[in-house]
């Protein structure tokens, strides 16, 4: 079994929970998991720990979605996707363990401060094409391989297709199936899903499964726009510490 403190059980746990209420709609609570098990371990130790949690969940969230999803957006992103994760798997051993720190610290540092600051979409949607969904699907593949912070970039391609809610919610939770069963096998590889991680995954899991519940009931009695922010100023604080941390190191 991991050894861990009672914090980093206690940041084990959150992180479980943010990925499960991601997959019951809340897409943007995923991208805090890294980052809040970064602070008691190596980045690259919690994305190990996190990849089997993200694949059980995913089977929750199929299971609320599977009939909610747009398959042109999926046609579209996931093949750039698949390139970014192999891209992912070809430098992993190239990038420090500081630098996947800053990475993981900068991409939440930057989607917090856009979605801050950013206006509200206005306009006509724009429909989904093979250009851009090829350029960020890539880019959702890389960081969702490097620290399972794919939502951003996902997020700055579908946004703008302005889905109806549950179409939204479904169509990420399905590309994000696909990707995490895809990092497996690199995962594997690389050495990452080792038996302590294993192990400790198999306790969160079930965390991680009734949280899928809990993010279906939050959607449906939290303000959208309330809770977003409060979870936007969370990762920003804990992003700010981890590019600090990554600079120290």
């Amino acid at each position: 079994m991991l050894e861990l403190t009672t914090e980093g059980w206690v940041l084990a746990v959150l992180a479980a929970m943010a990925v499960g209420m991601a997959k019951g709609g809340l897409a943007m609570t995923a991208i805090l998991a890294v980052p809040i098990l970064s602070l008691v371990m190596s980045p690259v130790q919690a994305a190990g720990l996190m990849l089997p949690v993200y694949v059980a969940s995913d089977v929750g969230g199929l299971i609320a979605f599977r009939r909610n999803f747009s398959t042109t957006v999926l046609r579209t992103a996931l093949p750039g996707a698949m390139v970014g994760i192999g891209l992912g798997w070809a430098t992993a051993h190239i990038v420090p363990d500081w630098g996947v720190t800053l990475i993981v610290g900068v991409i939440g540092l930057v989607f917090a401060l856009n979605a801050l600051i950013r206006p509200d979409l206005g306009g006509e949607p724009r429909r989904p094409d093979h250009a851009r969904g090829g350029v960020w699907g890539g880019l959702a593949g890389y960081t969702s391989f490097v620290s399972h912070s794919g939502a951003p970039p996902f997020q700055v391609y579908v946004q703008p297709l302005r889905l109806p809610s549950l179409i939204y919610a479904g169509t990420t939770t399905w590309f994000f199936a696909v990707v995490n069963w895809v990092k497996l096998v690199p995962y594997w590889a690389l050495g990452q899903l080792s038996p302590a991680n294993l192990m400790a995954a198999a306790v969160l899991t079930p965390v991680a499964l009734a949280s899928v519940w809990i993010g279906l009931r939050l959607v449906r009695i939290i303000p959208q726009a309330l809770f977003y922010k409060l979870i936007t100023w969370g990762l920003l604080i804990v992003s700010i510490r981890l590019v600090w941390q990554a600079l120290l190191g």
